[in-house]
């Protein structure tokens, strides 16, 4: 039952952190004077125009993945620098401003009396895996978008600011998506290993793991201080799972 909850669960967080990350992109690349995204479509909520079927399914799994790029051709920004940047930052901006919304209501769940019934119980356990995930996958793709690899946001951010003669940045260009491959390939067999093979010691070297931590703990923690203080809780409440 709860492998069950965990994986609907996923699959409504993945929706509601992935999609509007990628609107967010596209619409602030229409306001900056580039209107491709639009054309092609990407201007719309409709998971189906956004959401690509190995980045869902990795983010439902290990809380790293992603969405179709947007695409943008940033020679139509009427100031190219600060509109490349503006629309790189835009998508990791909306996904802290999910987090900071999806935590109190993951507390409020928590709160939420459970009756003697398998079916609304079924049901608020189901919400509360939902919001929490929401809030740690929000965290999850907003700290991992930042790192400077192609094509993650952060590269985009890199290029707001170098010339494409940057030797640093054409090897992040030409190396980065497979730094990513290998970078989530590690994390799932270090995840494999503990799971399956009871070797505890493997997850000393998952660095996504490491970075997902980073995320929910530090970058997370005015979101949790904040909520915590609020409901009158102990500073970080302890996560479902």
């Amino acid at each position: 039952m709860t492998r069950l909850i965990s994986t609907l669960a996923g699959v409504v967080a993945v929706i509601f952190v992935l999609v509007p990350h990628e609107v967010a992109h596209a619409y602030v690349a229409y306001k900056c004077g580039d209107p491709t995204a639009k054309m092609k479509g990407r201007l719309t909520l409709n998971p189906i125009k956004h959401l690509d079927v190995a980045g869902f399914l990795l983010c439902i799994f290990t809380g790293f993945g992603w969405a179709k790029p947007v695409p943008i051709y940033p020679y139509n920004f009427k100031n190219y620098r600060r509109g490349l940047f503006l629309t790189a930052i835009a998508g990791v901006v909306t996904n802290y401003i999910i987090a900071f919304i999806a935590y109190p209501l993951f507390i409020a769940t928590n709160m939420i009396p459970v009756p003697d019934n398998q079916t609304v119980e079924f049901f608020i356990t189901l919400l509360q895996y939902v919001f929490y995930l929401i809030f740690a996958y929000s965290l999850s793709v907003f700290i991992f978008n930042l790192l400077p690899l192609y094509p993650l946001d952060g590269f985009r951010i890199v290029e707001s600011f170098t010339r494409e003669i940057n030797p640093v940045r054409r090897f992040l260009k030409n190396y980065g998506y497979y730094i990513l491959i290998i970078l989530v390939l590690e994390s799932y067999l270090c995840g494999i290993l503990q799971e399956y093979a009871s070797m505890e010691a493997a997850r000393y070297f998952d660095i996504l793991g490491y970075i997902h931590w980073f995320a929910e703990n530090i970058i997370g923690f005015p979101i949790t201080g904040l909520w915590d203080a609020v409901f009158g809780l102990p500073v970080g409440i302890d996560p479902l799972f």
